[in-house]
């Protein structure tokens, strides 16, 4: 009844309490709806769903509210949004906490909460803890290609490919929204059987920077340092930062030290979910380097970082003079 990718984290059993938590307000809201569609007959859904806001309820209307049984059907669902909203109050936690230890039968209560920032009350641990949970984390820009991948997939049935997910992250930014629409869009322009392409991406009219960091890291990964050169100028000129691109190729440079230390078994156990397309990628590029290169490369970004925290010299030049040590050295560090 639960959807494979909710399945993996909570389980496969319905009913009980889930709690959904985390900054993103956009995946909480798509998981709580493919629960609610898991557990509701279309037919008595209006009689077996009661949606709540956390600073909307007092004890009394929420102990009536998760006290009354499914009409006709074999579970009732009850969403409260906002669940940060009661933890104010002892006897409301002391309730919900009731509940997820002895769910009352045909009850699929899911809580979503956004835990204040560096709070430690113990009421969010213990729902973590006791309930069927799992965090959704505000995506990383390095996330967000693989997220498309997985929604054209589970959405559309359809293929994405990853230089057209980096477009489609590169020029609509982490609005989860807009990237779910502007995939339909996408699905209903591409012929039927077709991956979705970075044509289609141009086609659809997003707009697409003239260098995107991704491909720039391809680059430097490639060994194409002539080319990252000129690409270094348009990126930072296009706002990105030096730092940004230090962190960015620091992980990237990992990444291959990891495909090359230990093949592609221990390169994908590394990556996080989203971020296993980048495998098959960094497998490729890895052989043009051997460890001692990769190490000397990492060393000196590690000195770039440093420098660009404290030294007057710019940024563009920073990362130039990494970029033209590493070409120089070619012949020493090629595989």
């Amino acid at each position: 009844m639960i959807p494979e990718g909710l399945r993996r984290a909570l389980g496969s059993n319905p009913g009980g309490v889930f709690y959904l938590h985390g900054d993103d307000e956009f995946r909480k809201k798509e998981a709580a709806d493919a629960l609610l569609e898991a557990h509701l007959d279309p037919g008595v859904r209006e009689f077996n769903l009661d949606r709540l806001r956390g600073g909307d309820l007092d004890m009394e209307t929420l102990a009536s509210i998760l006290g009354t049984p499914p009409m006709m059907a074999e579970w009732r669902v009850v969403v409260v949004s906002e669940v940060e909203q009661l933890a104010g109050t002892k006897r409301v936690r002391d309730l919900l906490m009731e509940v997820v230890r002895t769910p009352p039968p045909g009850l699929a209560l899911v809580l979503l909460c956004t835990v204040p920032s560096r709070s430690s009350a113990r009421f969010y641990k213990d729902l973590e803890k006791g309930a069927r949970s799992v965090a959704f984390p505000l995506l990383s820009a390095d996330d967000l290609p693989g997220w498309i991948i997985a929604q054209a997939e589970v959405r559309h049935g359809r293929e994405i490919t990853d230089d057209a997910a980096r477009m489609l992250a590169l020029g609509i930014g982490s609005e989860l929204a807009m990237l779910t629409r502007e995939l339909e869009k996408l699905d209903s322009l591409t012929p039927e059987g077709e991956p979705i392409s970075r044509a289609q991406v141009e086609a659809a009219g997003t707009r697409i920077p003239r260098q995107d960091r991704w491909a720039w890291f391809d680059l430097v990964a490639e060994r194409r340092f002539p080319e990252a050169l000129e690409g270094l100028d348009v990126l930072l000129q296009h706002g990105e930062s030096g730092v940004g691109l230090t962190i960015g190729l620091g992980t990237h440079l990992l990444r291959l030290g990891v495909a090359r230390s230990g093949g592609a078994a221990a390169l994908q156990d590394a990556l996080p979910p989203h971020q296993r397309w980048l495998a098959k990628r960094a497998m490729s590029q890895a052989r043009h380097w051997t460890p001692e290169a990769l190490e000397e490369a990492v060393e000196g970004l590690l000195m770039v970082d440093r420098l660009l925290k404290s030294s007057p010299m710019s940024e563009h030049h920073l990362l130039q003079s990494w970029l033209l040590d590493l070409a120089l050295g070619g012949d020493r560090a090629a595989a």
